[in-house]
């Protein structure tokens, strides 16, 4: 990790938390207040990063398209959805201040999910999380956040971001 002040370092910590909790709680309206105005998604497997492959399983590529997530999430899945609970685990392993009010972080994550109808607790996907963030007033807001997931083959689908 490069030398950054502590109020950098707590910003972008505060920002992976708001992020997870919200994911964690269902709350599609906290998910969104993560990302600026210029924010996007993607939800990708290695192979597909590492093969220059665009294939995600989710592409979110500007704000529009995040709230259209949060539309999909709350009012479309609602009754077309097995949903599940997430629990979200994640480590800080890098941050680089980019250029000024931006930064670059790499967050480990584990992502649990147990099914509503059968208490049973799996792993979903275990992977990395490379983000761009931008710093104004003492608030982290992602750019982009690009969730890697170590494997291409998923035990359930996917229905909510990780």
């Amino acid at each position: 990790m490069s030398k950054l002040s502590n109020d950098t370092v707590s910003a972008v910590e505060n920002l992976n938390r708001d992020y997870i909790c919200a994911l964690d709680n269902m709350d599609m309206t906290g998910w969104l207040a993560c990302f600026s105005q210029q924010g996007s998604y993607t939800f990708i497997a290695e192979e597909n990063v590492r093969r220059g492959l665009p294939i995600a399983f989710m592409l979110d590529d500007c704000y529009e398209r995040l709230q259209d997530r949060v539309t999909q999430v709350v009012d479309i899945q609602i009754d077309s959805t097995e949903h599940y609970q997430m629990r979200h685990f994640t480590q800080l392993t890098n941050i680089v201040e980019q250029e000024s009010g931006t930064v670059r972080a790499t967050f480990n994550f584990s992502i649990y999910y147990t099914q509503k109808d059968t208490n049973h607790t799996k792993i979903l996907c275990v992977g990395r999380y490379e983000d761009i963030i931008t710093l104004k007033g003492g608030k982290a807001e992602f750019k982009h956040r690009k969730a890697i997931t170590d494997s291409n083959v998923l035990p359930r689908y996917v229905a909510y971001p990780v």
